[in-house]
């Protein structure tokens, strides 16, 4: 058996916590976590957490230096009060999109918020699809990069449809694509795209067989909706018989939302790493499904030494 397991959660997202809480039956540390008047953040735990095995469950969404700043002031507090082991639970990792240099004179941004995290006292890191897998080498310490796709896969499965299409976004995608494929017996399609600015791109030609068939877009996440859209546009300009996207993280920066409720898109299925409860408008295109059970299984197995790979056999 395991140390004693506790768990902490920052203001990121308060609604997934509590269902890590429920399916573990193990209840959120009372802890306050505000600000002082000039914005500076404060944490105060309130209950006794030496040798415990501590998992702090903070995404890194907007606001996104808040949410990091919280996370880390929260790291701190748990060593300094003598917690055995601190994991840091990010379900969602901000800045992984900053994974390298792409032009001279910029950060490595997801390289240094791994510093900060391991630096103020984390022993280990559970996050769910990173966006570029090699983050995981950014850090010092052991990281579990969960994937979201058992729980995408059962609800594609939900659907019964007989003839569906997965299809990549990209080609960076390809491989999360083939996942799922491999896993619904269904074929594979490639949208090769072209950027021309961050956040803009051109939607050039389709590599696949998608004519009279349901298409779905695998992705990691969704920002402001503008490749999505094209991309069902796309494959419907060139016979898709209807077209839905599924991704892990819901950024929907802006007006995503307004785009996507207009676009060609039948349904969008997302996950709860990234609240949207009272922070994007209500749509009957929008999914969420929850991986607080997925996230919650994958603590109880860390606390007790058991595999976390088998999770996805």
């Amino acid at each position: 058996m395991g140390f004693e397991l506790k768990l902490i959660a920052g203001n990121s997202n308060a609604q997934l916590a509590k269902g890590i809480s429920s399916y573990l039956g193990v209840p959120l540390v009372d802890a306050a976590v505000g600000k002082f008047a000039d914005s500076e953040i404060v944490v105060q735990i309130n209950e006794n957490i030496r040798g415990a095995d501590m998992f702090v469950i903070q995404s890194t969404c907007p606001p996104v230096n808040d949410n990091l700043m919280e996370l880390l002031l929260i790291i701190d507090a748990l060593r300094r009060a003598s917690a055995r082991r601190i994991t840091a639970v990010v379900p969602y990792y901000g800045y992984a999109r900053q994974d390298r240099k792409v032009q001279p004179r910029v950060p490595i941004s997801a390289k240094l918020v791994a510093d900060l995290i391991t630096t103020a006292g984390a022993n280990r890191v559970l996050t769910l699809d990173l966006h570029a897998g090699q983050i995981q080498g950014f850090f010092n310490v052991p990281v579990d990069n969960l994937l979201a796709t058992p729980v995408l896969v059962e609800y594609i499965k939900s659907l019964k449809l007989a003839n569906i299409v997965l299809v990549s976004p990209d080609a960076g995608g390809v491989e999360r694509t083939r996942n799922f494929a491999k896993r619904l017996n269904a074929s594979l399609a490639i949208i090769d795209k072209r950027r021309e600015r961050p956040n803009e791109s051109d939607v050039m030609n389709i590599i696949g067989d998608i004519k009279g068939k349901d298409a779905f877009i695998i992705d990691d996440m969704i920002d402001t909706g503008g490749t999505l859209t094209k991309a069902a546009t796309a494959l419907i300009q060139n016979g898709a018989k209807s077209v839905y996207a599924c991704c892990t993280h819901a950024v929907l920066s802006g007006n995503a939302m307004e785009r996507i409720n207009v676009s060609d898109l039948k349904k969008l299925v997302i996950t709860d790493t990234i609240p949207t409860k009272g922070k994007i408008p209500n749509s009957p295109k929008l999914e969420v499904l929850s991986v607080a059970d997925l996230i919650g299984e994958t603590i109880y197995r860390i606390n007790v030494d058991k595999s976390v790979s088998s999770l996805f056999l």
